[in-house]
């Protein structure tokens, strides 16, 4: 995943992850560019998942097609 791939979604995505993730806070997905890996260990630490798990649920969320 890239940076532009995560800046150019990533407003979309916020509201889909906390709704995925409900234990959230804006600081787990606060986004400052070029710290891509910022939110990806933040997420990471809220939850428990791995960093590929939440990679994908970033992209999945970054679609049309919602987040699973």
């Amino acid at each position: 995943m890239n940076t532009l791939e995560i800046k150019g979604d990533w407003n979309i995505a916020w509201g889909k992850l906390k709704q995925k993730w409900a234990r959230l806070t804006d600081h787990d997905l606060t986004y400052v560019e070029g710290q891509q890996a910022g939110p990806i260990g933040r997420i990471q630490k809220a939850t428990g998942e791995t960093r590929e798990a939440v990679e994908k649920a970033i992209k999945e969320c970054s679609k049309d097609g919602g987040c699973n």
